[in-house]
């Protein structure tokens, strides 16, 4: 009686969503689908307090939680607005704690162009605490115009700080082996399941891309404010301070609260309004004018497969059939002249990223000039796509290298026995088969073939960078070792060609593909996106989308069996996402080392 019950509620709701809830959504799609109106003077609004992508995404839950903000889409509608006569100024707020380095300094030469367009920029915070990257958002934040602060505000940006966890002592209390292959000793990825402590290679090399990215937002800052950068960097770790000691400093230009930093934007025009940039940037319409330029996405852990790669909740993920596909419709395309490919991934798969290697490749071949964008990070298996590119740019700040491999598992047979659960295993065939078994750790045969099998990737991996950069495999095995390296130190090494943003890695195809330079190109997403209405149509079409899934759901969390479906089904994408010796897994933050 009790299940019929659940049942029948479950039917119900499902009714009142479909014959209510759906209309009243349909609307409500169709009214935020729209073209918004943006008649008079306009100052844009950005918010850059809510986690950000690095490339546009979207999902069927949009419509519930909102669309996430990304990098490219702020950097593109910058640029569009700048040369708008409508748009009088930008005001940005500042989050409270740190963003990524490499999505601050590419934002910052959006606001740079928007200057050089006599268009004023207002930044404000409502005070920088010392999470994360703090220097960075304080970075972006003083190529404005004007840095406003809350009065009594905090301004805590001494430097930059992170921390480890180790878990190798207690993994030996409870009798957890971790057994790794790694190539070489700067992978560290899985250092913290085999040591406690920070091996001297680990400690050299987070000092050394730190200090790095330190150097260049420290550069960035003192260049915008016009200090001195010894001055500055002395008067910064010399803190913390309130927001009216850091304007007696010049560390800002103004106090005030967010509705006096709104109203300075808001003068700038005459009757101007605040516009969001989500509101603006769909007001505007595809370039028409000159030569085509096709732009390829590609963000997350690279994946082999189509589709999205993951589902609700999860992390992007870059799938190799998919991105190989955009480029050959690139190629197929007699208007496309180069290609841009925007890459922002920790790594994965190195089959997947030979895959899409091998069509780059194919489309250089075809006399389309390939050119990689790097995002926030293109690391190990993102290095490994990005080497063969024509050209490489990357911004100063942008985690890039980790040319290495690692591979390996974790033993809990011994564990589990504490607890009175005993594996034990069964095969067939090699003694291989059995190698990755949780039960035990590798015989001395396993670990010796899994120990070549690294290899053999590992030398796969120095071949390819050394003819894709055109460099000696002497020169590369010396750069490479597993080693992360900051984009600025990557230009040092010839890793990259290029510290810049997306903008300078379009300059550069242009170059390329012998467009002049001051002619005007269309860039266009490969895939091709939806039509004038597609908008719409897209959105309701997630909306719907959506509404099954959560049907789906409230049948699912209603019935043990289907609940133990999704588990199985959980538990097998996981081993999938696993698989993969070229990157950690996609869940972890850090990207691969």
């Amino acid at each position: 009686m009790k299940q019929f019950l659940i049942t029948l509620s479950a039917v119900i709701a499902g009714m009142i969503i479909v014959l209510v809830g759906l209309p009243i959504l349909f609307i409500t799609m169709l009214a935020s689908s729209a073209t918004p109106q943006t008649r008079g003077d306009v100052v844009i609004s950005l918010d850059l307090r809510q986690k950000m992508t690095d490339q546009a995404a979207g999902g069927p839950f949009d419509f519930l939680t909102g669309r996430t903000l990304s990098t490219m889409e702020v950097v593109n509608t910058l640029h569009r607005a700048a040369d708008d006569p409508k748009v009088k100024a930008v005001f940005i707020r500042l989050p409270e704690g740190g963003m990524s380095p490499a999505a601050a300094e590419e934002i910052r030469e959006a606001v740079i162009y928007v200057r050089r367009a006599s268009k004023p920029v207002i930044a404000h915070s409502q005070g920088l605490y010392p999470s994360g990257m703090v220097i960075s958002s304080y970075m972006l934040g003083s190529s404005a115009s004007e840095l406003w602060m809350q009065p009594r505000s905090s301004f805590q940006v001494t430097g930059i700080s992170t921390s480890e966890m180790f878990f190798k002592d207690a993994f030996d209390k409870y009798g957890v082996t971790a057994q790794y292959e790694q190539r070489a000793e700067f992978k560290n990825a899985v250092n913290p399941y085999l040591y406690n402590d920070f091996t001297p290679e680990h400690r050299e090399a987070a000092l050394s891309w730190m200090g790095s990215i330190y150097q260049s937002m420290i550069g960035n800052i003192a260049a915008d404010r016009r200090l001195d950068k010894t001055v500055l960097q002395t008067t910064l770790e010399a803190g913390p301070y309130g927001a009216e000691k850091a304007l007696e400093l010049g560390l800002i230009t103004n106090l005030g609260q967010v509705h006096d930093a709104e109203q300075a934007a808001l003068k700038r025009g005459t009757d101007a309004k605040i516009v969001s940039l989500d509101d603006y940037a769909r007001t505007l319409t595809p370039e028409t004018k000159g030569e085509v330029i096709a732009v390829i996405d590609g963000e997350g852990a690279i994946m082999t497969g189509k589709g999205s790669g993951g589902g609700f909740g999860s992390q992007k993920t870059m799938m190799s059939d998919d991105i190989a596909d955009s480029f050959y419709a690139a190629i197929k395309d007699p208007k496309v002249k180069a290609i841009v490919f925007r890459v922002s991934s920790p790594g994965g798969s190195d089959t997947a990223s030979a895959q899409i290697a091998e069509a780059m490749k194919d489309a250089k071949e075809a006399g389309k000039p390939v050119v990689v964008s790097m995002g926030d990070y293109a690391a190990s298996g993102g290095y490994w796509i990005a080497s063969g590119a024509s050209a490489i740019v990357a911004n100063p700040s942008t985690l890039t290298g980790s040319i290495g491999v690692f591979g390996g598992k974790f033993a809990i047979g011994d564990a589990l026995s504490r607890f009175g659960i005993d594996v034990k295993d069964i095969h067939v065939g090699g003694d291989y088969t059995e190698a990755f078994s949780e039960a035990k750790g590798f015989s001395p045969t396993q670990r010796a073939a899994l120990s070549s099998w690294i290899d053999q990737i590992y030398n796969s991996f120095i071949t390819h960078v050394a003819a894709g950069r055109n460099l000696p495999e002497d020169k590369v095995r010396e750069l490479a070792r597993g080693r992360v390296w900051t984009g600025a130190q990557a230009v040092e090494h010839r890793l990259v060609d290029k510290a810049g943003g997306f903008y300078a890695a379009v300059d550069t195809a242009k170059s390329l593909a012998k467009i002049d330079a001051s002619a005007p190109v269309r860039l266009v997403p490969y895939p091709g996106k939806t039509s004038m209405f597609g908008g719409v149509s897209n959105s309701v079409q997630m909306s719907l989308t959506g509404l099954k899934t959560l049907s789906f759901l409230g049948w699912a969390m209603s019935d043990p069996k289907a609940e133990a479906v999704i588990d199985r089904v959980a538990d097998q994408r996981l081993r999938e996402q696993g698989a993969n010796v070229m990157a950690p897994q996609p869940y972890e933050t850090a990207p691969a080392q």
